[in-house]
């Protein structure tokens, strides 16, 4: 067998502009050539404690147990659904596009009893049918709710949902996988008990874990399990005695992730919350504003629409297909397509973290406008 080099198979520095992954900042590759070390080794320990504290200021939260699961996005999704649904469990879970409709699957696997509010795709949940659910519900274990759906664009507001979960026993657990670093996240301001996310969209670093965060109440659910976790990988408690205080081994932590999500969460930092908010809302607005322009019609519906992620139909007679392979073979741009039910019909554009820049809104513009001339 001829093996061939990296570099042989890979020979393109791809503009990824897609629903994720995101380019890397060049200090986060930096970061990733540091020297190895065991993730037992003494020297790792402040870089843990430090990634900790930086996810707590993404995340707007005081909660003692936030950290980083080994794994992507759905890692978290896993770890924030088999940490607190037992068999029998009612989880009521909104829905309006292709990711929140998995995580049904996610709780059925744990054995958790589903009750669904639909939305159409394209559109947010509607509120008043979650208070009206809840109240007719009021034994429901959690509430899951997907703040970004990147299969359509669409934004979901969570504060309103947050506070009337607060007043109940109903954890409330948000998917924040877009969104988190792109936009506001409070996590302790709009009462959200297990919010999960992945390094690889508006954070800018590898696809391989999953920041997570749990709040007291959701914490005391899991330590009143009538049974045991049942996956030992997953297990919230035993990995932040890892990542805690008592430095516990819980599983080979992959270290050279964590260098790269470190120094994300550090550029994070400097740039500034509302700086990088804005900027991510600023640069969106140029693009929906040009595509727009050019005859592609928006899909999320006005004042739900994500910053970080745009959906656009096609004008009449454009192949999704061919404007993406085009944009991939002669630009070097990858963008997406339409997801789910929506396949052939969209294009999802993602503006996130360090791909966001006017930089390259402008030239997928003009690479646009060449294919459809």
């Amino acid at each position: 067998m001829e093996l061939k080099k990296i570099g042989e198979l890979i020979t393109s520095n791809r503009i990824l502009l897609g629903p994720g992954p995101s380019n890397y900042d060049p200090r986060v590759m930096k970061a990733m050539t540091s020297p190895l070390i065991s993730h037992l080794d003494p020297e790792i320990y402040p870089i843990l404690d430090e990634t900790v504290e930086l996810l707590k200021y993404l995340f707007k939260t005081k909660n003692e147990v936030t950290l980083p699961m080994s794994g992507t996005g759905t890692a978290g999704g896993e770890t924030a659904f088999t940490n607190v649904i037992e068999q029998g469990d009612k989880a009521i879970v909104c829905l309006n596009g292709f990711f929140s409709e998995r995580n049904i699957e996610m709780i059925e696997r744990c054995g958790g009893e589903v009750i669904r509010i639909d939305a159409e795709w394209g559109k947010p949940i509607d509120i008043e049918e979650i208070e009206r659910t809840l109240k007719a519900n009021p034994d429901t274990k959690i509430l899951s709710m997907t703040h970004g759906e990147t299969s359509t664009g669409v934004l979901t507001p969570l504060e309103e949902v947050g506070k009337f979960c607060s007043q109940t026993s109903t954890l409330f657990v948000v998917d924040a996988v877009p969104t988190l670093g792109g936009m506001d996240v409070d996590v302790d301001g709009w009462n959200i008990d297990i919010c999960y996310s992945g390094t690889q969209k508006c954070l800018s670093a590898p696809p391989a874990m999953a920041p997570i965060t749990f709040s007291q109440k959701a914490i005391d659910v899991i330590k009143n399990r009538k049974t045991k976790i049942q996956t030992l990988y997953l297990d919230a408690i035993e990995l932040m005695r890892h990542w805690g205080k008592e430095r516990k081994y819980h599983h080979t932590l992959p270290i050279i992730m964590i260098y790269a999500l470190r120094e994300a969460l550090r550029i994070i930092y400097e740039e500034g919350l509302e700086e990088r908010f804005k900027r991510h809302e600023e640069v969106s607005q140029l693009l929906k504003t040009h595509l727009t322009d050019m005859g592609f019609k928006l899909f999320a519906q006005e004042g739900y629409r994500l910053p970080m992620l745009t959906a656009v139909e096609l004008p009449e007679g454009l192949s999704e297909r061919e404007i993406i392979t085009k944009l991939l073979k002669e630009y070097n741009i990858e963008i997406g397509g339409g997801f789910g039910k929506l396949a052939g019909k969209l294009l999802r554009v993602g503006l996130m973290g360090y791909s966001c820049s006017k930089q390259n809104v402008y030239y997928l513009i003009s690479a646009l406008k060449e294919i459809m001339s």
